[in-house]
């Protein structure tokens, strides 16, 4: 009983100050984004070659053509399933970021470009799934953050699964309560930030970091973990009563030559 009123508490608690430090941070004008993430598990051989030219000269040229931009194109450096390349499609319109394929097929020029990889033969098919997960940015950081072009960069892809409804919640409100900063100053470069709507293994959320290389990376951890307001934050009663990730999923990414992120 007092463990069922300590969470009714917290559900109640999260879901006003995740109100209130949300409507804080985000400014009034700035209308949250909506993110496709597509995994497309591939092949090794020569049909890679048909999916970069796909991707730098079929699908990204057209989505910009439907106002999409900042299209992320990402390649597994460290994880499983390689080879395996990332699409992050951001936009503002729910319908156009879903419906992408569906207004592709009426797009007479990305058909022709698309030609070799959507007629390719069954028996050498240029990939083996494609996965989709939509994604909704979080109310304190609406809009996606293209980090400076450099000459060498890598980006983090971090999942974050909980157990239950309120576990996620309450871990929304962590990155509402600090985390974004801490990231900032920990020398992480911020990317995007949001709650999976649709795909598998709910309720989840996805972010992502960039940095100059590993070392950066490794560097960027070590000072947010150290961070003494972050130390706070998780030993903060409402966060630390149970855990509020149950299960993380990690990967380190390189963009493709023609990632726009």
């Amino acid at each position: 009983m007092q463990r069922r009123n300590f969470l009714k508490s917290a559900l109640a608690t999260s879901a006003a100050t995740l109100a209130s430090s949300a409507s804080a941070q985000a400014p009034a004008s700035s209308a949250r984004e909506y993110y496709q993430l597509r995994k497309y598990t591939l092949r090794s051989g020569p049909q890679g070659k048909l999916s970069d030219q796909f991707f730098s000269s079929a699908l990204i040229p057209a989505l910009n053509r439907l106002g999409l931009n900042s299209i992320g194109a990402f390649k597994v450096q460290f994880g499983p399933q390689t080879p395996t390349t990332y699409i992050l499609i951001p936009g503002t319109k729910l319908e156009t970021v879903v419906d992408v394929d569906l207004i592709l097929a009426k797009d007479a020029e990305f058909l022709k470009a698309a030609e070799p990889f959507w007629t390719a033969p069954a028996k050498e098919p240029p990939f083996q799934r494609i996965e989709s997960t939509l994604l909704k940015a979080f109310e304190g950081y609406p809009k996606l953050t293209v980090p400076a072009k450099a000459s060498k960069r890598i980006f983090q892809l971090r999942t974050y699964e909980s157990a239950t409804p309120l576990d996620h919640i309450r871990k929304v409100e962590m990155f509402h309560h600090g985390e974004f900063e801490f990231f900032r100053r920990s020398g992480c470069d911020n990317v995007f930030f949001a709650d999976g709507l649709v795909g598998p293994n709910l309720p989840k959320l996805t972010y992502m970091l960039a940095f100059p290389d590993l070392d950066a990376l490794d560097a960027g951890w070590a000072r947010f973990n150290a961070d003494p307001d972050w130390k706070k934050l998780g030993a903060d009663p409402r966060y630390n009563f149970e855990p509020t990730v149950s299960n993380v999923d990690n990967l380190i990414l390189t963009p493709a030559p023609y990632s726009q992120i």
